[in-house]
């Protein structure tokens, strides 16, 4: 495992709810850990995976093809009975539309504006994905986790 009490392996208690290797569950952050036990406790959840589509995209730092493993794909019952597939992605909520001009260093600025343009990149390329097979795109932060 990692040596950070956020980041490490987990477990599921339900693990015939999860597509994928569960040996390879990872989470980076307490955000993830938390989304894991959701998913992974809650009823109305069929089925997840994490980090198992990979979707390509064009890096605009160097237009190359590379691959975007969303966080989440998840399969779930809504309160009329109905079932959907959603990929979700996992945001602080400043990260979630584009950064702020302000008075920054001009490295913090770049760094932050490449961030955007790479993840705005993802993004569209998930929707486009999305749109193909019949799912929806979503991308939650701290606002929404933890309501």
């Amino acid at each position: 495992g990692y040596a950070s009490k956020n980041q490490g392996f987990y477990t599921p208690r339900n693990p015939e709810k999860y597509v994928g290797d569960i040996s390879k569950i990872r989470f980076m952050s307490s955000w993830e850990l938390h989304m894991h036990k959701f998913l992974d406790g809650n009823p109305n959840v069929l089925r997840w995976s994490s980090e198992e589509i990979k979707i390509p995209y064009v890096k605009p730092t160097d237009n190359k093809i590379h691959q975007y493993y969303p966080d989440y794909w998840v399969q779930f019952i809504d309160k009329d009975g109905n079932t959907h597939q959603e990929l979700i992605e996992v945001k602080p909520d400043e990260q979630t539309r584009p950064p702020k001009k302000g008075r920054k260093k001009k490295a913090t600025q770049l760094r932050e504006n490449l961030n955007w343009a790479i993840n705005e990149a993802k993004w569209k390329s998930a929707v486009q994905f999305c749109a193909k097979y019949n799912l929806k795109f979503r991308i939650l932060s701290e606002k929404q986790l933890f309501k």
